[in-house]
C-alpha cells in the first residue's frame, strides 16, 4: 500500500484546511484508513479514521471540528479541518492498517505540516 499525503500549510487560528490522502497498491483488504499527527516532542497520536464500511472515530480533542470522508471511487481520503486552534499544529501523517493473516499491518504516508498561527 502506498499513501500520498497533500494539503497542509499555514493558517490562522479559526480557519480550515483540507488534507488528503491517496492510496494506491494492495488497498482491497484495508480496514481502515486514517490521520495522526505529532507535534515536537510529542507522540504520534491517531485524529480519526475511517473504516471499509463508513464508521468513523475521532479523537476527543478534534471532535466537532474536524470530519473524515472517502472518496472510494479515487481511493483517496480527506480530513476536513476547521476550526483550527495553535494546538493543532503537527505534523499530519495518513494511515492505512490492514489485517491479513491474523496479523495488522501499518501504511504511512509522508508526513504534511500544518501549522495553526495565534
Amino acid at each position: 500500500v502506498q499513501l500520498q499525503a497533500s494539503g497542509g500549510g499555514l493558517v490562522q487560528a479559526g480557519g480550515s484546511l483540507r488534507l488528503s490522502c491517496a492510496a494506491s497498491g494492495s488497498i482491497g483488504s484495508i480496514t481502515y484508513l486514517g490521520w495522526y499527527r505529532q507535534a515536537p516532542g510529542k507522540t504520534r497520536d491517531r485524529v480519526a479514521r475511517i473504516f471499509s464500511r463508513g464508521s468513523t472515530t475521532y479523537a476527543d480533542a478534534v471532535k466537532g471540528r474536524f470530519t473524515i470522508f472517502r472518496d472510494n471511487a479515487n481511493n483517496t481520503v480527506y480530513l476536513q479541518m476547521n476550526s483550527l486552534k495553535p494546538e493543532d499544529t503537527a505534523v499530519y501523517y495518513c494511515n492505512a492498517y490492514k489485517y491479513e493473516l491474523n496479523l495488522g499491518y501499518d501504511y504511512w504516508g509522508q508526513g504534511t505540516q500544518v501549522t495553526v498561527s495565534s
